[in-house]
């Protein structure tokens, strides 16, 4: 398909805000809508894959690095798409491109904010090891934590779409990988499929004492997906100079309440040197091709094993959101759109 296109398509809308902290499918509607016409400097993007990630959820809360939804908004989500109509633009009919589509099947997007991506393999790994999760937990890992080889890497959220990839690139730089999650049956795929060295479940009464059990050197290096308790928690056993990967903050964390982080983090940082840093992902896209490279090399001689959860079907969107803010789901959270 190529040049102008007519017609109706599907898109998910935000019907209205979460005013209690809940989320459901209640919250999200299917609607049709007119094709849009790209402007000047667009290209029609036809949708093929969408990026389920738990930040979808934080822009209903507030602006971010992207101003904050409103109900009656397109649902946001990055993904991966075929230009349909390059509208003069320097991109191609036919080019695959990484860029903010939104949960829809058709966008018309700025053809300098659309990534045009060489597809090698599955297309599925161009979502989840080359996508938005695989260059979090490559440049959370190697830049932000710099992780050296004989070092203790502790990583939360282990079995998600970011945190099973960045135990794995810890592992290959030569650090010994300690996963938390809160389900057993993930930790002992994370140790027997993926090779971590030990896993602890944050659910467990004995979280604390089994963290210290699997760290009995300290942490040199936390990536951190989840925030709260867990933060509070690794935070004491973390190493003089050791390093806080600020990656994710799970919305409305039901144990919030039970955290001391406040009272924590100021003394800990302070008195053994911690560096404790955020970042943004989209902030590093001029470096991704290079990112991508280095992935791909792993993947290919298979260092790197991605875990990956396809919904299929646009209107199955919202149901895959949910699943992976609940946990249900282990690895990448994508959904199939067309292709």
């Amino acid at each position: 398909m190529s040049g102008p296109v007519a017609g109706e398509q599907r898109q998910i809308l935000l019907a209205r805000l979460p005013d209690d902290g809940g989320l459901s499918e209640d919250h999200f509607a299917v609607v049709r809508a007119p094709v849009p016409e790209p402007g000047a400097g667009q290209v029609l993007v036809r949708t093929l894959l969408l990026s389920i990630d738990a930040a979808n959820r934080t822009w209903m809360d507030k602006a971010t690095y992207r101003p904050q939804l409103v109900a009656g908004d397109v649902m946001a989500g990055y993904g991966l798409g075929e230009v349909v109509d390059a509208n003069g633009t320097e991109l191609t009919e036919g080019t695959v491109v990484f860029a903010d589509l939104g949960w829809q099947e058709l966008a018309a997007v700025s053809a300098d904010q659309a990534m045009a991506v060489t597809i090698s393999g599955e297309l599925t790994h161009q979502v989840s090891v080359h996508g938005v999760s695989g260059m979090a937990a490559y440049f959370g890992t190697t830049d932000v934590g710099r992780v050296a080889p004989g070092e203790t890497f502790v990583v939360s959220a282990a079995a998600g779409a970011t945190g099973h990839l960045a135990g794995q690139i810890a592992r290959i730089l030569g650090a010994r990988v300690v996963g938390i999650t809160g389900s057993d049956e993930k930790n002992l795929m994370l140790e027997s499929y993926l090779g971590f060295d030990a896993t602890v479940n944050h659910r467990s009464a004995s979280f604390a004492a089994d963290l210290k059990a699997a760290c009995p050197e300290g942490v040199d290096v936390y990536f951190d997906n989840v925030g709260g308790r867990v933060l509070e928690t690794v935070l004491r056993r973390m190493n003089t100079r050791g390093r806080v990967v600020c990656c994710g903050v799970v919305s409305h964390d039901p144990h919030a309440c039970e955290s001391r982080l406040a009272e924590v983090l100021p003394g800990v940082l302070i008195s053994r040197r911690i560096r404790m840093e955020g970042f943004i992902v989209m902030d590093e896209t001029h470096r991704w091709p290079s990112a991508s490279l280095m992935l791909g090399r792993w993947l290919a001689d298979g260092r790197l094993k991605p875990l990956e959860n396809p919904y299929e079907g646009l209107d199955q969107a919202p149901r895959a959101l949910l699943g992976l803010l609940e946990g249900a789901n282990s690895g990448k959270t994508m959904v199939r759109v067309g292709g």
